[in-house]
């Protein structure tokens, strides 16, 4: 963790311009929960990234998470009243 805060204040730009860079905009509202993935080719690419800044722990489903926590990634189901909101 304390790596990873290191390497967090050392990333060019900050570490939000770095994650906002690799907001996808959705194809369609999941249906299902299976319709949700785990991680998708914007989190790998992110958690290389992230990993050739320093970052350790930062596999593309850890990475995934991590955009869904903050936003970045809307994959809220299509009858979820959050997902009305974010519209």
């Amino acid at each position: 963790m304390i790596g990873n805060a290191r390497a967090a204040l050392a990333v060019p730009g900050g570490l939000a311009a770095l994650v906002w860079r690799y907001a996808e905009t959705p194809a369609g509202a999941p249906v299902t929960t299976a319709d949700v993935p785990a991680w998708t080719p914007a989190s790998k690419a992110c958690a290389s990234e992230l990993r050739r800044h320093g970052f350790t722990f930062t596999g593309p489903v850890t990475v995934y998470a991590t955009l869904q926590a903050c936003g970045v990634v809307d994959d809220h189901l299509a009858g979820c009243f959050r997902r009305a909101a974010y519209s």
